[in-house]
Parts: structure tokens; C-alpha cells; sequence
């Protein structure tokens, strides 16, 4: 029976491995090529281990002509920053309202909400660009238009909204006595309950924001303002990529963000895990 129960175990746990090992092939692709020579990157097919290691590569990436790294990082701080915050605000008080204040046509607004997922987010990037052009808002080449688009997201409004609902009645019921209104009950009493469901929120807008490339590529034009996403385009021109810079600039990316998120792991996996959970 020992040996009945060992083989679906050692069945599990070898899925995982090979489930861990493909999506960790990616990471290791970035960082082998980012040490190898130009002509070992390019080979058809690919090498899996660099003949010879270059760490000069990172050197060189990271002082690549029109880069601008260091003012990239910055530009994209302040742009994720600015994203998150506002998100984590708008989603915050409509998932509040949705899940504990009573309104006419609630249910209904809700529901209009939910269906704009099945609107891809390519579908709205030219009424957006129309919109933030000179001859409207007149917000091109501004930070402003690489931020306000995605102060709202219907996902983090329905996953707060499902994490307010959890929270046991009674709770509200003894604030409303106590003369708390909503807000000094969402302050004092939801957002502490809801926790894991705000970090799961601002690690998801803060990464969405991180890794912003096509709306920045079109709604900027001077590299002063660029996020660092768009400076990986400095490495590719119409003679080819020079893939093993790339990978280098790459691995300067997304580095900053595997550090983000393994710290908050925690509660990502519990705010995620609890989505579906009510009261």
C-alpha cells in the first residue's frame, strides 16, 4: 500500500519538476546568451551553453549608444508608481461600493464591468491615442498619458470586490453602531481584513506597468520619457538584433521584478487563492 501511495507522489512531483524546469528555460536562455559572443547568440540552431563567456556584454548593454538606462529606470519607477497607487485607489473604493453599499442598477453596472474583459486591450488602443492626441487631451509625449489610461481595472475592482464580500456582516453591522461610516469602516476595518488582496493588486499593476511596451512605444516619441521596456528596441535595427546585448538589457528588466516579487509571493498566492471566497 506504501508503494501504491509513493507512485502517485513521485508521479506529482516529477510533473512539477518538468513544469518548474520549462518555465525556468526562458530565465536560463536570457542569462546564457547575455554571455555569449555576438556569432554564438545568432547560430542556427541555438547553442544551449556559451562557448566562450563575455561578461563585458553587460558593460556594454548597459553603456549602449540612446540607451539612457539610468533615466529609463526612473521614468518607469515613477510611471508604475503613479500606476499603482491610483489603481489601488479606484479599485478600492468600487469594490468597496459593489460589495457593501446598496444603489440602484448595482448588479447591473457590475455586470457591464465584467463584460468589458472580453474587450482585448488592442482593441483600444487607437481610441485611446485618438483621445490623448494634440487635437483632444493633447497628452502625447506626456507622462500623464502613459499613467491615466490604466488608473481603472475592472479585474482588481472584481478581485477586492469578492475579498469585501468575505468579510462577516456583523463586523459592519457593529461599526454602524459604534457610528463609523463606510469610509472609516473601509480605513479601519477593510483594507487590514483585505490585505492579501491589495498586495496581489499592486504587485499585478506594478508589473503590468513595469512591463508596458506597446502603449508607451506609440503614445511617446522623445527618450527622455521612454520606460525601460522601449530601450530594448535600441538593440535591434533593420540589419538585425544584436541578441546578445538584448538578452543583457533584458536581464537588467526584469531582474528589479523577480526581487519584487518573490518578496510579496505570499500574499500574491494567498490574494489570488481567496479570489472566489464569500461571506
Amino acid at each position: 500500500m506504501t508503494r501504491a501511495f509513493a507512485l502517485p507522489s513521485l508521479a506529482k512531483h516529477t510533473l512539477l519538476i518538468v513544469g518548474a524546469a520549462v518555465a525556468a528555460f526562458p530565465f536560463y536562455w536570457m542569462i546564457t546568451t547575455s554571455f555569449k559572443e555576438f556569432g554564438d547568440a545568432a547560430k542556427s540552431p541555438p547553442l544551449l551553453w556559451p562557448t566562450s563567456w563575455h561578461p563585458e556584454n553587460w558593460v556594454e548593454a548597459w553603456q549602449y549608444p540612446h540607451t539612457l538606462w539610468a533615466n529609463a529606470f526612473a521614468n518607469t519607477i515613477f510611471v508604475a508608481t503613479l500606476t499603482t497607487v491610483g489603481e489601488l485607489t479606484t479599485s478600492v473604493l468600487a469594490g468597496y461600493a459593489f460589495a457593501r453599499m446598496r444603489f440602484r442598477g448595482r448588479g447591473i453596472i457590475f455586470a457591464l464591468l465584467l463584460a468589458t474583459l472580453f474587450i482585448p486591450s488592442e482593441a483600444t488602443i487607437i481610441p485611446n491615442f485618438v483621445l490623448m492626441s494634440r487635437r483632444y487631451l493633447g497628452w502625447y509625449d506626456t507622462y500623464t498619458a502613459q499613467i491615466v489610461p490604466f488608473l481603472v481595472s475592472v479585474f482588481s475592482i472584481f478581485l477586492l470586490r469578492q475579498f469585501f464580500l468575505a468579510i462577516p456582516g456583523e463586523l459592519h453591522d457593529a461599526a454602524r453602531i459604534d457610528g463609523a461610516g463606510h469610509l472609516r469602516f473601509l480605513w479601519s476595518v477593510g483594507l487590514p481584513l483585505v490585505r492579501p488582496a491589495l498586495v496581489t493588486v499592486s504587485l499585478l499593476t506594478f508589473l503590468n506597468a513595469w512591463n508596458a511596451f506597446l502603449w508607451p512605444l506609440i503614445i511617446t516619441s522623445r527618450p527622455e520619457i521612454r520606460p525601460i521596456q522601449v530601450m530594448l528596441v535600441q538593440f535591434t535595427s533593420e540589419g538585425g538584433s544584436r541578441y546578445h546585448l538584448l538578452m543583457a538589457g533584458a536581464a537588467f528588466v526584469i531582474l528589479p521584478t523577480l526581487v519584487v516579487y518573490l518578496i510579496a509571493q505570499r500574499y500574491f498566492i494567498e490574494g489570488v487563492a481567496r479570489t472566489g471566497i464569500r461571506g
